[in-house]
């Protein structure tokens, strides 16, 4: 961290201040900032969208992925639909999103929701199927339900899978939220990038830019820990 910072003053330095403040400067405004609301609305108003697009691309994707991997049939039919949808960036949505939803806020969530929830349903579809399966037949010839198989054999044996999708996920729907902010109506953390980037208050610019790269520090290192703490009951399982 000390390095990072220390980088930082002497590009600002070297570069100019009116590209790249200093690390003082920006924590300066930052203060000023938090103290005038403009960064603590922007904050919340991101957060909202990010969080709530979030939470149903796990909701919707976690348990289609689990179905998939669970009924093959299903899960050969649907994965050309999926991994097409996957692979057209979410940007060409846009405008159809706009179209449909407006610019409020259930656009701004339905961007995030599908920036979000592919990674997600595809490395838990990718965990279903890459289950050890003579395991699941060692299971049912000693009598194990279909319920018990899943809990104990098809979802811990998942698990790696689903954080992977969960941590690319989170890191897509952190950047769609950014970029629903700018293609909609200009709010929350994403609309002062645009206000301070467009006129050049780098100070203002770069407080944003940490604050997203701290969301995305505190959200990588709260999977992290649901990580370690899911290798625990997937090794009691």
């Amino acid at each position: 961290m000390v390095l990072l910072i220390a980088l930082w003053q002497i590009a600002s330095m070297n570069v100019g201040r009116n590209l790249i403040p200093s690390p003082l400067a920006t924590f300066h405004t930052g203060t000023a900032m938090l103290a005038d609301g403009r960064l603590v609305g922007a904050l919340g108003a991101s957060l909202s969208i990010y969080l709530t697009g979030l939470f149903l691309a796990i909701v919707i994707a976690i348990p289609l992925g689990i179905v998939m991997g669970g009924i093959r049939l299903l899960g050969k039919t649907l994965e050309v639909y999926v991994y097409a949808l996957s692979a057209t960036p979410r940007v060409a949505f846009i405008p159809l999103i706009i179209a449909l939803l407006g610019l409020g806020f259930e656009a701004k969530i339905t961007v995030v929701l599908l920036g979000a929830i592919m990674p997600i349903l595809i490395n838990t579809y990718a965990g279903v199927l890459a289950v050890d399966t003579q395991l699941i037949e060692m299971a049912r010839s000693v009598g194990l339900s279909r319920t018990g198989i899943f809990v104990r054999i098809v979802l811990p044996g998942s698990v790696p899978f689903i954080i992977v999708g969960l941590r690319l996920g989170a890191t897509i729907g952190l950047i769609n939220t950014v970029v629903a902010e700018l293609y909609t109506a200009v709010t929350g953390l994403g609309g002062l990038l645009a206000i301070y980037g467009n006129s050049f208050r780098m100070e203002e610019y770069f407080v944003v830019v940490l604050t997203l790269a701290m969301i995305g520090v505190v959200v990588t290192e709260t999977l992290r820990l649901l990580e370690s703490r899911l290798s625990g009951w997937k090794t009691a399982g």
